[in-house]
């Protein structure tokens, strides 16, 4: 049977595919690093776990996470967010999708694309770490610190250097598969998973 991280709910099907499909593999579609930079802030003070549960509800409340149709919501269709039971039900996070809706229009008209902008953090690369053990995986670093000082300069909330560490993991900025891992890339011959 094939080694996963440790931090993987293996009886969870959810859990397994987000983990062996999504998590570390480079992301540039301007919509989906969008999305999960709204996941990733969603996730604050609570388990992935949790948000991944709601991932599909998410994307029907929030109009698939368009930016152009976000930055247009009235107080009636945030009210009707803040009722909705099948996300999480924070106000300061609900606004937040907003906000960081305007931003991210903003950082796609001057970057002429999100990935841009948000790649040019690790400079267009995935960063390939080699670690043995989960315990060794950091909750932030250097960069993501630095990450979330540009972020939040920029007009983003919930961007903390921790959410951005996270978020780098989530869309393959940085790979933190450990080296058991079936998904970490030494394990992956002649087959070229990395890239645009």
């Amino acid at each position: 049977m094939a080694e996963r991280c440790t931090w993987v709910i293996a009886k969870e099907p959810l859990y397994v595919e987000y983990h062996d499909k999504e998590w570390g593999v480079p992301v540039f579609d301007d919509r989906l690093l969008f999305e999960m930079l709204c996941l990733e802030g969603a996730q604050a003070g609570l388990s992935w776990w949790t948000i991944l549960q709601k991932r599909e509800n998410y994307r029907k409340a929030f109009d698939n996470f368009e930016g152009e149709k976000i930055i247009h919501y009235t107080d009636e269709k945030l009210q009707l967010l803040r009722e909705d039971t099948g996300i999480v039900r924070n106000k300061l996070k609900i606004q937040s999708v907003v906000t960081n809706a305007k931003a991210f229009l903003r950082m796609q008209k001057e970057y002429g694309s999100f990935s841009n902008y948000i790649w040019s953090f690790v400079d267009n690369e995935p960063i390939v770490n080699h670690w043995g053990t989960m315990k060794e995986v950091p909750v932030s670093n250097e960069i993501s610190d630095k990450m979330s000082k540009r972020l939040k300069k920029d007009g983003f909330k919930f961007v903390g250097g921790t959410i951005c560490y996270s978020y780098m993991q989530a869309v393959g900025m940085v790979n933190d598969h450990t080296l058991e891992c079936f998904c970490h890339p030494s394990h992956i011959e002649d087959k070229k998973i990395l890239g645009h």
